[in-house]
């Protein structure tokens, strides 16, 4: 009985000194961890560290964050070396007002000059009155329409673009002109007529001649189209005929009509006939005589020839 009492108690100071001796060890470990311990454990410990070191981490990763919003929002748009510029290409530029040139002929001018400017605007349909060789309003209202249409400097009065402009578009004016008689007679009939079956049609003395194998055998009093839709010039041939048309673009009647270029045609105008050359056409080679117009219909086949010219 003595000896176990004695065992008993030799294990127990063995299982005391065993117990102080694994404290003493686990004092001496980092951390407080024992070597050797649960994965558990060691985890814990390093989820620490890394807690401390990803701490730091954001730290800086919302340092570096913030820079880079502070960076963008101070970056220009565009290279700062670089300034912004407008391709010429692209610029819109309002074009240049026309400026007018030293005055050639103005309102109280009087003379020959003045006739030949009256006579000329005559011509393309913009002086509706007789030549006076007196430049007053009505002279200067009509010089201010043609420099409207032709976008030169409108004043009313004539300077040296203007005179240069309308000399292009006009004739020499006739003695006739300038006295304010229709025509001199019949100008010299151009060479395209001369030979077949031609309606020959002279701007010069406003002149329509049927002329077959050279010899006319009818003339008659025409008139053209105003300066903003002018009778084509040149050499045509009838296309088609009808004897009641009416114009599909204005609704106009065009009895008679003979076809020769586009929508252009020789027609009767009883405008014409009631208010003479004081009017003028949209492109068509008017008649205002009725009867006339009516002869001449019969007599013209289609594939004859029109020739528009100035004698």
């Amino acid at each position: 009985m003595t000896l176990l009492r004695r065992l008993a108690a030799r294990v127990l100071v063995v299982a005391l000194l065993a117990v102080a001796g694994y404290g003493a060890v686990w004092a001496l470990q980092p951390g407080g961890v024992l070597a050797g311990s649960s994965p558990s454990a060691g985890g814990g410990a390093k989820a620490a560290a890394g807690d401390k070191s990803g701490k730091a981490g954001k730290a800086r990763e919302a340092k570096t964050a913030e820079g880079s919003v502070d960076q963008v929002a101070d970056e220009p748009t565009t290279d700062p070396t670089t300034e912004a510029t407008t391709d010429p290409a692209e610029e819109v530029k309002e074009p240049a007002a026309p400026v007018a040139g030293p005055t050639l002929l103005g309102e109280g001018d009087q003379g020959a000059e003045v006739r030949d400017l009256q006579a000329r605007l005559r011509q393309i349909q913009w002086f509706a009155h007789d030549v006076t060789g007196i430049f007053g309003p009505i002279t200067a209202e009509a010089v201010s329409g043609f420099q409207a249409k032709r976008g030169i400097a409108v004043t009313g009065a004539v300077d040296r673009t203007t005179l240069d402009r309308l000399e292009a578009m006009t004739h020499q004016p006739t003695t006739a002109e300038l006295a304010n008689r229709p025509t001199d007679g019949p100008g010299p009939l151009d060479a395209r007529c001369t030979t077949g079956r031609a309606l020959c049609i002279d701007k010069t003395s406003r002149t329509l001649r049927w002329v077959v194998d050279g010899k006319v055998r009818r003339s008659l009093d025409v008139r053209f189209g105003a300066e903003y839709s002018p009778t084509r010039e040149g050499l045509f041939s009838v296309g088609w005929k009808s004897r009641d048309h009416v114009s599909s673009i204005y609704g106009s009647s065009m009895p008679y009509a003979m076809f020769f270029s586009g929508g252009q045609a020789v027609h009767y105008s009883s405008d014409f006939a009631a208010v003479g050359y004081a009017g003028a056409s949209h492109g068509c080679v008017n008649v205002r005589d009725l009867e006339g117009i009516q002869w001449l219909f019969d007599q013209v086949r289609e594939g004859d020839k029109v020739v528009v010219y100035w004698s």
